[in-house]
């Protein structure tokens, strides 16, 4: 993606090498930058304590977590291929860690670990990191659920007192007998951890601000540490042996074929964690990509060969396995880090802190440890991704692969997660509804599901049913239709029409139905609507791009100047492509005259599309843009009446029935209103932004609670601006005479909108009650598959 480019300079010396891309410029290798240093910090300082607890839950030597956060992060940071992705012992691992060191001890596991090490890089080799990519999501997620289930149950053990057993089972069953035995220390030091962690992020107005700097694992690790130091709590407490004794791998012990399994099952959890982390690192950096313009795309071939090789070198040294760690991988990025140094730096700051505070770590009670981890494991069972799983029905794939992990393995789980995923997709392929019935004359033939060679005699059964000379309409809702069926289709269709009858081929909701790339002709065009070859089906609206010559379109991709001939191209292009489908409808609108149903106020910014991201045609949207999507107040200081008049005319004249306000992500404007300090020289474009300044006052008032998307907190100020203002533009709404009558009126709705441009997600507003802990505004996902799932509560 251009955005996550570095801009070109003519001066090559500082150009980075082209066989590594993401090395420092010549010259500048050994500066390290001040945000990088920040970060590196702020890493650390949660990296140490989940690292020893992670060890702990594991039941490796707790030297073993510091190991290899200190391998993952000097060596993954320096080789791997996603500069701000941080790696260390992971909550992921846990579950398969501590099974292999019960099954084959401690020094086989390191062996094990060195030996997956080696797995990653011969397949960073054969370059199949995308191939990990292609694992269902459900499978994934439902992995990680199973996990952190695990993890929980067995630290609660700890966190009660005791000691957990083996598996989920024995754990479930012990229970009981260990509620009635509670250890009242242990308890304390648990439950006193637990209420930091919870609480420390809930700090509210700018106290809360200010503390949200030291991470809440550290200061409810410390808090618990001192707590037990000043009362004199009898409790277990970290216990770091000598470096001297401690443990290297060893020559691996066992039955070949369970060690084949386990360096399968390490290799598999590893660099499926590690990459999925490397893609969601790209997506946050691309959606702040002016906070980040120096950083380059993942290389995920090479991150798998950095991640092989630090669990070779992790398990060498008797280190945990080694994979690329969500938590610290964001914290890294909001932190502000801008290259791989700040990752290698909370590697060495590691190094240090298991050679000097030794006696400091060894004050920290296992209980505390065990608290923040059975944290981390709950965490890991997501319900905004159970919601999005259900969305899309997956949560069979879902459950089936958490119960394989909790009840059978990781490998076992994932394994029949798969399965489920491959039956799950062959039945959705092979499952074709096809109906025939007639309405008013007209025979309907309709097609649920995705129409391949399997549904081609059940589609010709249906369609001979339609009489010669009749007058027909095929419905399809689809995504995919193969070369069988749509020859079967166009012969019936071409037998048809020949015999005096009419065919009208659609989609449900105007959707277009992909065909195979050697299909042509006119009768192909009426199946899938206008576009241009190189960019059929999807991007119709980009053909002004392929009709341009391909060195033209380089030229342009090397930034060079354009040849001035766009526009016109792209008249062209609609003129030959897009106007003959559209020439009918546009003339009914022009005798008829426009009656759009929503007036639709949003910013000028020329990623946001609105048809294309509200799927609306002629005639449907009455649009306003203006930079920021604002809503001037009724008699504000402006000069400029535009929005008001554009209000009044859809409101009264037009009647619309709703009105929308949409934001989206990285608006200039916002970016503006937060960067630029009052006062200097009145140009428009600040008397504009003047009517933002109250957005700008609500998100810093201490009375209101934020927006949230989709259940979390904004990623940044940005995001939280450009969240806020469209709350705040709603309410300018309502101050309008017009607006307020007809809202009072009850046939007049309104609606905010947030539109992510980097992730291409729409959200929708919904107003809660306002009420802790519920935010008083949420913008919810709309599902890609069923919109109206989203309920829209009108305004006023």
């Amino acid at each position: 993606m251009s955005a996550c480019v570095p801009t070109r300079t003519p001066d090559s010396a500082h150009t980075p090498s082209a066989n590594n891309p993401h090395a420092p410029p010549p010259g500048k290798r050994f500066r390290i930058a001040g945000a990088d240093l920040s970060a590196s910090v702020a890493v650390f300082l949660i990296a140490l304590p989940l690292s020893l607890g992670i060890a702990l839950a594991t039941g490796a030597p707790l030297q073993a977590g510091l190991v290899a956060a200190a391998v993952g992060g000097i060596l993954a940071g320096a080789l791997g291929g996603s500069p701000l992705q941080v790696s260390g012992p992971a909550a992921g691992l846990t579950v398969v860690t501590a099974d292999l060191i019960h099954r084959y001890g401690w020094r086989t596991t390191c062996a094990i670990t060195v030996l997956a090490g080696l797995a990653q890089l011969g397949l960073g080799c054969l370059h199949v990191a995308r191939t990990a990519l292609a694992v269902s999501p459900a499978v994934v997620h439902g992995m990680l659920t199973g996990i952190g289930v695990t993890i929980a149950v067995a630290q609660l053990h700890i966190v009660l007192g005791s000691t957990p057993q083996s598996s989920v089972l024995d754990n479930l069953r012990a229970l009981p007998a260990q509620l009635a035995d509670l250890h009242p220390a242990a308890l304390t030091i648990s439950v006193l951890t637990l209420a930091i962690l919870l609480l420390w992020p809930r700090i509210p107005g700018r106290v809360g601000r200010i503390t949200r700097v030291m991470p809440a694992a550290l200061i409810s690790v410390a808090a618990a540490t001192a707590f037990s130091a000043l009362a004199g709590l009898r409790v277990d407490k970290v216990d770091l042996p000598s470096w001297r004794s401690h443990a290297l791998a060893g020559l691996p012990e066992g039955p070949a074929l369970g060690l084949v399994a386990a360096v399968l099952t390490i290799t598999l959890v590893c660099s499926v964690q590690s990459l999925l982390g490397a893609v969601a690192v790209d997506k946050v950096v691309a959606s702040q990509a002016e906070l980040h313009p120096g950083v380059r795309r993942s290389d995920l071939d090479r991150e798998l060969l950095g991640q092989g090789a630090a669990n070779i070198v992790s398990g060498a040294l008797g280190g945990l396995p080694v994979a690329g760690v969500a938590v610290r991988s964001m914290a890294n990025i909001r932190a502000g880090a801008v290259s791989r140094n700040s990752t290698m730096l909370h590697g060495v700051w590691v190094v240090v802190a298991a050679l000097l505070l030794v006696p400091v770590l060894e004050l920290i009670p296992l209980a505390a440890l065990a608290a923040l981890v059975m944290v981390v494991g709950i965490q890991m069972v997501s319900l905004n991704h159970i919601r999005t799983i259900t969305r899309h029905r997956e949560i069979v794939v879902y459950a089936v692969t958490s119960l394989g992990v909790v009840f059978l393995g990781v490998l076992e789980g994932v394994a029949l997660g798969v399965a489920v995923a491959v039956g799950v997709s062959l039945h959705r392929l092979a499952r074709t509804r096809i109906t025939h019935c007639e309405d008013a004359g007209v025979h309907h033939v309709r097609v649920r599901g995705q129409l391949t060679f399997l549904a081609v005699p059940r589609l010709s059964k249906a369609l001979h049913q339609v009489p010669h000379g009749a007058d027909a309409m095929v419905e399809l809702d689809g995504s995919f239709m193969d070369h069988a069926a749509y020859e079967s289709l166009q012969c019936w269709q071409d037998s048809h029409t020949a015999h005096g009858g009419s065919v009208e081929v659609t989609g449900r909701a105007g959707t277009r139905i992909a065909v195979p790339a050697g299909a042509s002709g006119p009768r192909s065009r009426e199946l899938v609507g206008a576009s241009h070859s190189c960019c059929r089906p999807w991007a119709p609206w980009r053909n002004h791009h392929c009709d341009r010559p391909q060195e033209e379109r380089q030229e342009g991709l090397e930034g060079r100047r354009p040849s001035g001939h766009q526009l016109a191209s792209g008249i062209s292009a609609f003129q030959r492509n897009t106007a003959p489908h559209v020439r009918g409808e546009l003339a009914r609108l022009a005798r008829e005259g426009q009656q759009p149903a929503q007036l639709f106020l949003t910013c000028a910014d020329s990623r946001v599309v609105t048809s294309m991201i509200t799927s609306s045609g002629p005639g449907d949207l009455f649009v306003v843009r203006n930079v920021g999507n604002l809503v001037p107040l009724p008699g504000a200081e402006s000069g400029d009446d535009s929005v008001g008049a554009a209000i009044e005319y859809a409101v009264d004249v037009l009647k619309v029935r709703s009105i929308t306000v949409c934001g989206h992500s990285g608006c200039g404007a916002m970016q503006a209103l937060l960067s630029t300090p009052p006062g200097g020289a009145q140009t428009p474009l600040k008397r504009w932004l003047r009517h933002g300044l109250p957005s700008l006052e609500r998100m810093g008032a201490q009375d209101r609670a934020w927006a949230r998307l989709a259940g979390r907190a904004p990623a940044d100020a940005v995001e939280q601006l450009c969240l806020t203002n469209v709350v705040q533009q709603l309410e300018h709404l309502r101050a309008h005479e017009s607006v307020a009558r007809r809202l009072a009126e009850g046939d007049l709705e309104l609606h905010g909108m947030y539109f992510h441009v980097g992730e291409a997600q729409s959200y929708l507003l919904t107003e809660g009650s306002g009420a802790e802990p519920l935010p008083e505004e949420v913008f919810d996902q709309v599902a890609p598959t069923a919109q109206a799932e989203v309920e829209r509560t009108p305004s006023g």
